[in-house]
C-alpha cells in the first residue's frame, strides 16, 4: 500500500473514533445550604418532598379534572411540544454531518457543434481526404456536428470529522433538545400552578359571595326590627335609615365579587384549552375552598437542583454552550474530505447499460484556513463568553429557585397564623353582634353599637375567607417553587 493510502486510512480511523477539540463538559458545582432557613414552616425536611401530583393533596375531584383537561388541551403546552419536535428535527440535521452525502443524477443532452471552429474545419478536411470517421457519430461537415449524450450515476462526498467539530455540534444539539424538553416541563409546572391558584381563588370568591349574602340577610332582619321599633315608638327614624344604609353598603360588594368570580371561571376555561365561558355551568355552583394537608414535606435544598425544570434547563444550556466552543475550535484545524462518483455514459440509449459505458472517479481533499484564523479565534472567544454567560445564568437560576422556596415557606406559614387569629376574631365578633342586638332589643344599647358590631363581623368574616383562600394559594405557590407537577406526566413532544 502506498504512503498516501496509509495516510488516508489513518485519517478515516481518526475521524471515526479520534479526539474532539474543545473542553469536555462537566456539570457545574454550586453550593447550596444543607437545610431551609424556613424549614419549620413546611414540615419535616428529612422526608422527601412529595410534589409529583401535589394537587391530589388538596382533595378536590373538580380540581383533579381541571388539571387533567389542562394537560390534555392547553395551547401553551402544545406550543412547547411543537418546539421539542423542532429541536429534535434540528438535531437530526446536525447529526447528518457525520455521514457521507450521496446524490443520484441522470441527464440527456443533444448538442450541435459549430462548423466555424478550427476543430470542425480540420475534421471536415479529414473527412474530405477520405480519413476514417467514427461510425454512428453523425454528420459534422463530413465528421459530424450533432450528437446525443445519455448519462446516469451516483456521486458522494464525505467530510471526515477528524477533530470532532461535527460531534461537538451533535453534543450541543443533544443538550439543546434536553433544554427544550425542560422548558416544556417548566411550562407544565406553571400551568398546573395557575390552574390550582385560579380554582382556589374561584372557591374563595364564591365563599365571599356567600358571606355578603348572609350579612345582607342578617342586616335586612335588623332593618325590619328597627322599623317595628319605630312603629312602636321605641326608636327614631334615624336608626331605620342607618340600618337601610348598612344593607345597601353591604349589598354593593356583591357585583364586584361576582365579577371577579366570573373572571376566574373564564381564566380556567382558557387554561383548559376551551373558550372562556365553557366552564360556567360546571363551576358556577359554589364549592368549598380546597383544604391543606397538616404537613407539607419539602425535602432538602439539594433535591431542588434535580427537580426544578428551570434549573435543569439552565444546566443543559451550559452544556450546549460548552460544546459550541469545540465546534468553533475545530475550524482552526484542517478539514479532510473524500469525494467520488460512479455512473454510465453513452451517446446511444441502447448502449447505456453496457459495461464499457461505465465511468468513475475518486479522490481525497484537504483544506486548511490560512487568512481566516483571526476570525476563527474571535468566534472561539465569542463562544467562551457565551458559555460564561450560560454558567452565570445557571448559578443565578439556582439562587432564585432557592429564594422562591424560602419565600413560599415563610408566606405559607405566616398566613396560617393569620388565618387562625382571624378565626378567633370571627367568633368574638359573632358574639358581639348577638350581645349588641339583644341589648338594643331591650333598649339597653343604642343602634350604633349594633351597626359597629355588624361591620366588625362582616369585615372579619371577609378577611377570614380571604385568608383561607390565601393559605391554599400559598400552598400551590410552594408546590410550584418546589418544581412539582411534571414527574408523572410523560410523552412530551411526541
Amino acid at each position: 500500500m502506498s504512503g498516501g493510502g496509509k495516510l488516508w486510512i489513518s485519517v478515516i480511523v481518526a475521524s471515526l473514533g479520534g479526539c474532539m477539540v474543545g473542553p469536555d463538559y462537566k456539570r457545574p458545582e454550586v453550593s447550596v445550604p444543607g437545610d431551609w432557613s424556613e424549614s419549620t414552616a413546611g414540615g419535616p425536611t428529612a422526608q422527601a418532598a412529595g410534589v409529583a401530583r401535589w394537587w391530589k393533596t388538596l382533595g378536590d375531584p373538580v380540581l383533579d379534572s381541571l388539571v387533567a383537561r389542562a394537560v390534555e388541551s392547553n395551547s401553551d403546552l402544545k406550543i412547547a411540544a411543537a418546539r421539542i419536535r423542532e429541536a429534535r428535527a434540528l438535531r437530526r440535521i446536525v447529526s447528518a454531518g457525520e455521514w457521507p452525502t450521496v446524490n443520484s443524477s441522470g441527464a440527456y443532452r443533444r448538442s450541435k457543434q459549430s462548423e466555424s471552429t478550427e476543430f470542425a474545419q480540420i475534421a471536415s478536411g479529414l473527412g474530405g481526404a477520405g480519413g476514417g470517421v467514427p461510425a454512428g457519430v453523425g454528420s459534422f461537415g463530413g465528421f459530424g456536428n450533432e450528437m446525443d449524450l445519455w448519462q446516469g450515476g451516483f456521486d458522494a462526498s464525505w467530510e471526515l470529522d477528524v477533530f470532532g467539530g461535527v460531534r461537538r455540534a451533535v453534543e450541543a444539539a443533544d443538550a439543546e433538545v434536553a433544554a427544550v424538553e425542560e422548558s416544556r416541563r417548566d411550562v407544565l409546572v406553571s400551568l398546573l400552578a395557575e390552574v390550582g391558584q385560579n380554582y382556589v381563588e374561584l372557591r374563595g370568591l364564591q365563599k365571599q359571595i356567600g358571606i355578603v349574602q348572609a350579612n345582607v340577610k342578617s342586616q335586612q332582619e335588623m332593618v325590619e326590627l328597627t322599623r317595628a321599633r319605630l312603629e312602636a315608638g321605641l326608636t327614631g327614624e334615624l336608626d331605620v335609615v342607618r340600618a337601610e344604609a348598612q344593607v345597601a353598603l353591604t349589598r354593593s360588594q356583591l357585583p364586584v365579587v361576582e365579577a371577579l368570580s366570573r373572571r376566574a371561571i373564564h381564566r380556567l376555561g382558557v387554561l383548559t384549552g376551551q373558550w372562556a365561558g365553557a366552564l360556567s355551568e360546571e363551576l358556577s355552583k359554589p364549592g368549598a375552598i380546597p383544604g391543606v394537608p397538616a404537613v407539607v414535606p419539602v425535602g432538602l435544598p439539594s433535591e431542588l437542583l434535580r427537580r426544578r425544570a428551570d434549573v435543569r434547563r439552565a444546566e443543559r444550556q451550559v452544556a450546549a454552550a460548552t460544546a459550541r466552543i469545540g465546534v468553533a475550535t475545530a475550524d482552526l484545524f484542517p478539514k479532510f474530505s473524500l469525494t467520488g462518483g460512479i455512473g454510465l455514459q453513452s451517446n446511444k440509449f441502447k448502449t447505456l447499460g453496457n459495461w464499457d459505458s461505465r465511468f468513475w472517479s475518486i479522490g481525497p481533499g484537504v483544506s486548511f484556513p490560512v487568512f481566516d484564523r483571526g476570525k476563527i479565534r474571535a468566534n472561539i472567544q465569542v463562544q467562551n463568553a457565551r458559555q460564561e454567560q450560560a454558567l452565570a445564568g445557571y448559578e443565578n437560576t439556582v439562587l432564585r429557585a432557592l429564594a422562591e422556596v424560602e419565600d413560599a415557606l415563610v408566606v405559607y406559614a405566616k398566613e396560617q397564623v393569620r388565618r387562625d387569629s382571624l378565626g378567633e376574631a370571627v367568633k368574638a365578633n359573632r358574639r358581639a353582634v348577638e350581645l349588641a342586638s339583644d341589648l338594643y332589643t331591650k333598649g339597653l344599647a343604642d343602634f350604633l353599637s349594633v351597626l359597629e358590631a355588624q361591620r366588625s363581623l362582616y369585615s372579619s368574616e371577609e378577611q377570614l375567607a380571604l385568608s383561607e383562600r390565601s393559605v391554599s394559594v400559598d400552598l400551590v405557590a410552594l408546590y410550584k417553587a418546589l418544581g412539582g407537577g411534571w414527574e408523572e406526566e410523560g410523552g412530551e413532544g411526541k
